[in-house]
């Protein structure tokens, strides 16, 4: 498949974020501190970049989703929804990105920017349901072994015990919203994790055309976003997280990938007429 313009954009977006936040860590010797010219000019430019990120990858989902029909074929539905959780994810770093630009207090937990965040994990889910759906999953169930079923089910008791009780040393009642928020992360990360791990598992042998690279890349990107999240989690509760710590860099990475799996899901007039993605 030919890398195209919004594909070449991203990939320049992400190796600049990527330089920045090398240059960061090696200044700073992993010590995280946000003083001096090391803020300005090396943290600052990769948060925006972080930022930049999922936010052009999911005006380009939408822009793709209008190409595909829009809500009326699998495919539109499915870009769509995955632009839009890129966008609300964007909108999350915004807010995470004004009390650090703008302010002289930490981000509270939970605030505006996990509110926002979490409206990316319904989207996505939907996104990738629909994207299997075009990918033909219902052929492809019937010849699996129903063995694939048990699939979810380990992951969603290896999830409870890494994102709840390790990652964030369980869940406490104290505060109702926050334990929303501690109920709704780590319930998010299983949801998607379950349904990326089911449907590469269910298409791996029935993935073709030119779609097959970008839906790959797709599957992969969740899969590293529910390990990034992990790392997140575990390091903000063992009191070890700084901004530019590796999981932000594995943030950028997950929306990097995300942004370009997107960008290269584009229609072709050839191509509609023979794959199932209209209905």
């Amino acid at each position: 498949m030919k890398i195209k313009v919004p594909s070449k954009l991203i990939i320049t977006l992400y190796v600049v974020t990527a330089l920045f936040w090398v240059m960061f860590v090696v200044s700073t010797k992993y010590t995280g501190t946000l003083e001096g010219w090391k803020f300005d000019y090396l943290l600052k430019p990769f948060l925006l970049g972080m930022t930049l990120l999922p936010l052009i990858g999911g005006i380009i989902g939408i822009k793709n989703a209008a190409s595909w029909g829009g809500h009326k074929t699998v495919m539109g539905r499915s870009t769509l929804a995955l632009g839009l959780g890129m966008i609300a994810w964007a909108g999350g770093m915004v807010i995470w990105n004004y009390y650090l630009f703008f302010t002289t207090v930490s981000v509270p937990y939970p605030s505006v920017a996990d509110a926002i965040f979490v409206l990316s994990w319904p989207l996505w889910t939907y996104g990738i349901l629909q994207l299997s759906k075009a990918n033909g999953i219902k052929f492809a169930l019937r010849k699996m072994s129903k063995a694939i079923f048990l699939i979810p089910l380990l992951v969603i008791l290896v999830s409870i015990y890494l994102l709840v009780f390790m990652a964030r040393g369980g869940i406490t009642y104290d505060n109702p919203i926050k334990l929303f928020f501690d109920l709704f992360y780590p319930l998010g990360d299983i949801v998607i994790l379950s349904v990326t791990a089911s449907v590469y598992f269910a298409l791996r042998k029935f993935l073709g055309g030119i779609y097959k690279t970008p839906t790959l890349i797709l599957l992969f990107g969740f899969a590293l976003n529910y390990f990034s999240d992990f790392l997140f989690s575990y390091t903000t509760t063992k009191g070890t997280y700084f901004n530019g710590h590796l999981a932000d860099f594995l943030f950028t990475t997950t929306m990097f990938i995300l942004s370009l799996g997107l960008s290269m899901i584009t229609p072709d007039i050839l191509d509609l007429k023979n794959s199932g993605a209209i209905e």
